[in-house]
């Protein structure tokens, strides 16, 4: 199946890294999803990438379709039992009408035609069905490095983030869901990584692979010693706070 033709394909050149090198979202996340879900017959995670929330759904409902226009991600996601991957987009879920327990986007909702998504969930939810999106943006390690990224990101790949950026910056503030509001508690992502492992992640950012490509240079290569000094030997804590919004059909 072809991929939609507004998608907008950010992604698939580093598939296999993104896979590898990005974060896991927290357990308690996905079990405070399971709990506010009206039953667990079936979720829905929309623009999947590799499946990594869609595996953890999974361990919590019956049944996972994980859509997500991109093949080469597709090719990436890990198999289970309970998911079944297809080609789709956000906006064009195949799958009956009232049917769904849970819907969600993860690190996705800022590229979506919204008004179509949001459309798109009111059909599929079933009575009670709860829709989550959540996003994260720049990692918090220590003052010394959290300033170097956020000067990376603003002052040497600034101008290659798409534009769609700027939502994940706001905290998807702007997005509205046309559902009864839920209060879900806050989550964030954790990990321990040296610095090549940080480094590895950042060449994950599609502002990193856009400057690579047009401006045919390495940004990365001006980063490399600067964090590799303000790290420091060893491993470190790394946390994402995740900027969540959830509503109820």
């Amino acid at each position: 199946m072809a991929a939609p033709a507004t998608f907008k394909d950010h992604f698939s050149t580093q598939a296999g890294e993104y896979q590898r090198h990005r974060p896991g979202y927290p357990t308690a996340l996905f079990d405070w999803l399971a709990g506010q879900a009206p039953g667990r017959r079936l979720a829905v995670d929309v623009a999947t990438g590799n499946g990594q929330a869609a595996i953890a759904l999974a361990e919590r409902f019956e049944r996972v379709v994980a859509t997500e226009p991109s093949a080469a991600q597709l090719r990436e996601a890990r198999p289970h039992p309970r998911v079944e991957y297809r080609q789709e987009s956000a906006e064009a879920i195949g799958v009956e009408g009232g049917s769904v327990d849970l819907l969600t986007a993860a690190q996705a909702a800022h590229w979506f035609d919204w008004p179509r998504f949001t459309a798109e969930a009111r059909r599929v939810l079933r009575p009670g069905g709860v829709v989550a999106i959540w996003s994260y943006g720049n990692s918090l390690v220590t003052p010394k490095v959290d300033r170097l990224v956020a000067d990376f990101s603003r002052d040497v790949v600034g101008p290659y983030w798409p534009r769609e950026r700027r939502i994940v910056e706001e905290g998807y503030a702007s997005l509205v869901l046309p559902f009864a509001p839920l209060a879900p508690p806050e989550f964030e992502m954790t990990t321990h990584w040296d610095s090549a492992a940080m480094l590895a992640y950042l060449d994950t950012w599609s502002s990193v692979r856009r400057c690579r490509a047009l401006a045919s240079r390495d940004p990365l290569a001006l980063l490399a010693g600067p964090l590799a000094e303000a790290w420091g030997e060893g491993v470190r804590a790394v946390r994402w706070p995740l900027a969540f919004r959830a509503g109820r059909a």
